[in-house]
């Protein structure tokens, strides 16, 4: 009769060399990176301007005091895009808008301040789409 305890020693070893063998072989082909996939249209990219530009929107209104969006301007942009901007009330443009905003969030006042420069009254980006309050 084998001791109990040298019977799970054994049996830990042999899952040990299992999982050493598994790792000794060559690596397959990379995993794609995680997260959505990059757009391939033109369209695709214009609808994720759109909801970078919402997310942008969505932070300053929650987190930059001194800034108000131009809603007119907004929505202005968005058409221009060729996005309807019902599109980005819901669904997938609305989920990218809050991972967006969500990513923006993660610093605050830099943020903030770069809304201003790119999007403020004589911003480098789309001026005027934001203003002070």
């Amino acid at each position: 009769m084998i001791h109990p305890m040298l019977a799970a020693a054994t049996i830990a070893g042999l899952l040990l060399g299992q999982a050493v063998a598994q790792e000794a072989r060559p690596p397959g082909p990379p995993e794609p990176p995680p997260g959505p996939a990059a757009p391939e249209t033109p369209a695709d990219r214009q609808k994720n301007n759109a909801a970078k530009l919402a997310g942008l929107v969505a932070f300053v209104r929650i987190h930059c005091q001194d800034l108000r969006t131009d809603d007119a301007r907004f929505r202005g942009v968005v058409t221009g895009l060729g996005v309807p901007f019902d599109d980005l009330e819901a669904g997938d443009l609305h989920l990218r808008a809050l991972a967006y905003a969500d990513v923006y969030a993660r610093d605050i006042p830099t943020n903030c301040t770069r809304a201003a420069e790119n999007f403020g009254e004589t911003g480098r980006t789309i001026p005027r789409l934001f203003a002070k309050r």
